[in-house]
């Protein structure tokens, strides 16, 4: 199985969700510095980003291979990028795989 090291993962998952900062609402600016300069960094570092988790998932349902906690770590990600999914065909399709499993289903109830 072609595992991703967990380094790599953890550090894209959280700057993932940092520059994700403006389609969550929140503020894509540091204190005392306007936010549009940031906008064309903003959009690199996504696509940087987020072409990591679909590339990773080309050719498999799941970040490792087989359901595991870095699909569930990795899934706010997913979901956060609602917006830009269809840019990311392998990740749009695990977000589907994920948002499908009964658990899932079952903690929104």
């Amino acid at each position: 199985m072609n595992r991703i090291p967990k380094p790599l993962l953890v550090f894209h998952a959280l700057f993932a969700v940092f520059m994700l900062a403006p389609s969550l609402g929140l503020p894509p600016e540091l204190p005392g510095m306007p936010a549009a300069p940031l906008g064309p960094r903003i959009a690199s570092e996504l696509a940087n980003h987020l072409g990591f988790v679909d590339r990773s998932l080309q050719g498999r349902d799941w970040l490792l291979g087989e359901f595991s906690g870095a699909d569930i770590q990795m899934s706010f990600v997913g979901e956060a990028a609602r917006e830009l999914r269809a840019q990311y065909p392998a990740m749009d399709a695990w977000v589907r795989r994920f948002q499908a499993r009964p658990a899932y289903l079952r903690a929104l109830e």
